[in-house]
């Protein structure tokens, strides 16, 4: 049995009902189908699922609807938790995309229920769980502020418009970092981020290296630049090492930051706020169904 979640906001967006309806007049398995209407509703869901032995979970939504559900499934007994699978509905649909999971209803629906499953990571941020990104200052204030009609209108390029916006009076902050090999003070910078997957803020590529079943983290810094800058700061963010002049770049299974001041972090698009943040990666900690070749895995391509 399958068990499909959709995100409210969301459950009546063209094609969706009509993909539903399709998917069960041409599959012999059963679907049975819940609307979220606020938070918490996707892990009072997924209990109802376990319960009634659902093998696969369908998440419905965008990439806060797919962080809700790695919230909800960690909090889980390992042995307990079914099967995740996405259907891409939102806006920017970051890691749904970036694992090559198929974006139209249909297609996605069938997908969830015959595509092959693999184990992969999820990271966790003091007690809070994400599996895309967590973006912090500059990032997680363009998330956060981009008006909802800009984003509608836009899509995923609503982000990069706004970042140009707020990129002009955002001041840098200073962090000072610890992981297994390195202690940092990080100046002047504009964004950071913590990549489980590879690309936010709608199809930015962030951690071109990132694999979701490797155990490790990868983290990007970039620090102040200039208009001047911006093909220098390309050819870092594409060939990323930490000795870079503008993108800092390493790769490591934990990461301390700790800074004066709150910053604001983004996870997987929800928001977060804390002056120290321990994250950490738990490897193969849930079984996703994705494409045996998507560029995101490691071991499977």
């Amino acid at each position: 049995m399958l068990y499909l979640v959709l995100n409210g906001k969301k459950a009546t967006l063209p094609g969706v009902r009509d993909a539903i309806l399709a998917f069960r007049k041409s599959s012999n398995e059963r679907l049975e189908v819940r609307v979220t209407f606020e938070y918490g509703d996707v892990a009072r869901f997924l209990g109802e699922a376990v319960s009634l032995e659902a093998r696969r979970f369908i998440i419905g939504g965008g990439d806060g609807s797919v962080n809700e559900s790695v919230d909800a499934l960690a909090a889980m007994p390992a042995q307990l938790r079914p099967e995740l699978a996405i259907m891409p509905l939102g806006t920017a649909n970051d890691f749904a995309t970036a694992c090559t999971i198929p974006n139209e209803p249909l297609e996605a629906l069938r997908f969830a229920a015959s595509g092959e499953v693999h184990p992969i990571d999820i990271a966790k941020a003091n007690e809070r769980h994400f599996i895309n990104t967590a973006t912090a200052g500059f990032g997680a204030k363009v998330t956060a502020e981009t008006p909802v009609e800009l984003k509608n209108f836009l899509g995923g390029g609503a982000y990069t418009l706004t970042g140009v916006l707020k990129a002009l009076d955002f001041v840098p902050y200073q962090s000072k970092i610890t992981t297994p090999e390195h202690a940092l003070h990080l100046e002047k910078v504009l964004a950071g981020a913590i990549c489980n997957g590879k690309q936010a803020g709608g199809g930015q590529m962030l951690a071109p290296l990132a694999k979701i079943d490797d155990g490790l983290l990868d983290v990007v810094a970039i620090r102040e630049f200039t208009l001047m800058d911006i093909p220098q700061i390309l050819r870092e963010i594409q060939n990323p090492t930490l000795e870079g002049t503008f993108v800092k770049y390493l790769q490591v299974p934990w990461i301390e930051t700790a800074s004066a001041e709150e910053i604001p972090v983004n996870l997987d698009g929800e928001p977060y706020h804390a002056k120290t943040i321990r994250y950490e990666i738990i490897p193969n900690a849930i079984r996703l169904v994705i494409p045996s070749n998507a560029p995101v895995l490691s071991r499977h391509t």
